[in-house]
């Protein structure tokens, strides 16, 4: 079930009964489903927090190899606890301490920031230069942390590491030949920083006193809490949707292109609604040949429905050279924003909207030649 909250309306989609049993009874209540065939019949119950309006059920429309489509209205509302964000969580003069997100390693022990600031976007010498009537004084310059001090980007965090002893619990450092795309520098080298303990890349040593951090590989708790360890998608997927979420209301942008470190585009998102509700049957199983996550495959099926505010989006693989003439036309377009990530984190993104993908009725796959997924909060 994909509801609109605002709208509350909802698309009910009833898969078919694996043995074609017709006639098929539909019967609903509020908080109820029931189907009932000659042999057998099977009650859903809906989760809290939603109720259906029966009387308000029209357009019953039976498309082969999807089920029953219905449309009706309902009374819909998720409470779901997000996840912060990082310029939400954290704040100067408090300690934190930096884990790695694979598999909970410390990577920075107590840290208390001074000061913790937003990066400028990622054009700001342009405009500078758009709107200074004098030589542009932050030429050929980068902002880099002083001590104690924190910069927050939109896709990593800047932490200066002047006086950070390093331990058994801080990675080692090995050769990368990754881009630093921003902030805006000279093109040069940096050695990447890998976990000691699962060997996951987080990070990279700009500089010997400033390091970079991914926010998708790091969890950054208080002290003496007890971290809550994520699987490793729910993580990159809830963290992904928030920033798109994010970028929609404060700057109006719903395109994205989605590039590694390795310069390479890897995904063309488009944000087509953040306004979704979605109910669909935790641990269902999807018939044939698709790529299943690690944790999918581990989790029991259940007949237990789920809500959860989700965004719906359409995208476009990037990879092995395809689609190459519309990246090119999007990198020229001044309503599409990129967003760098580690280059293995673009492929775990494309996983999970390949799966979203599907998970659908083949009938919603597609639109207007993109492929459509749900990014689930």
């Amino acid at each position: 079930m994909e509801i609109k909250k605002r709208a509350q309306t909802a698309l009910l989609i009833l898969g078919r009964p694996e043995s074609e049993s017709l006639p098929l009874d539909i019967s609903m209540t509020a908080a109820s489903l029931e189907m009932k065939t000659a042999e057998d019949s099977v009650r859903i119950g809906l989760p809290s927090g939603l109720r259906i309006i029966p009387s308000s059920c029209r357009g019953v429309q039976y498309i082969p190899g999807d089920g029953l489509h219905l449309r009706l209205q309902v009374q819909a509302y998720c409470s779901t606890k997000l996840l912060p964000t990082l310029k939400e969580s954290l704040k100067g003069e408090k300690s934190y301490v930096f884990h790695c997100q694979s598999c909970g390693a410390v990577i920075m022990k107590e840290r208390n920031f001074l000061r913790v600031l937003p990066l400028p976007s990622e054009n700001w010498n342009t405009l500078v230069e758009e709107w200074c009537c004098h030589a542009d004084p932050f030429a050929n310059k980068v902002l880099r942390p002083r001590d104690n001090d924190c910069f927050v980007g939109d896709t990593y965090i800047l932490v200066n590491c002047k006086n950070e002893a390093l331990s058994q619990e801080v990675p080692h450092i090995c050769s990368s030949n990754s881009k630093n795309h921003s902030p805006p520098q000279n093109s040069e080298e940096h050695a990447a920083v890998v976990c000691q303990r699962c060997k996951a890349t987080f990070g990279e040593r700009l500089s010997p006193d400033t390091m970079k951090y991914y926010i998708t590989e790091i969890m950054i708790q208080p002290p003496c809490k007890d971290i809550t360890m994520l699987p490793r998608s729910c993580y990159v997927e809830s963290v992904t949707a928030q920033l798109l979420a994010e970028f929609s209301s404060a700057r109006s942008t719903f395109r994205f292109i989605f590039e590694g470190h390795d310069g390479k585009v890897y995904l063309l998102l488009w944000l087509l609604n953040s306004d979704t509700l979605l109910v669909e049957t935790a641990g269902h199983v999807v018939s044939g040949n698709i790529f299943r996550l690690p944790e999918d495959r581990s989790r029991p099926n259940s007949s237990s429905l789920m809500l959860r505010n989700a965004l719906k989006v359409l995208f476009h693989a990037c990879t092995k050279n395809r689609n190459e003439e519309l990246v090119r036309a999007w990198r020229n377009d001044t309503g599409v924003h990129s967003l760098t990530f580690p280059s293995h984190t673009c492929l775990e993104l494309l996983l999970l909207l390949s799966s979203s993908n599907r998970s659908l009725p083949a009938s919603l796959r597609c639109m207007n030649a993109f492929q459509v997924a749900f990014l689930k909060m």
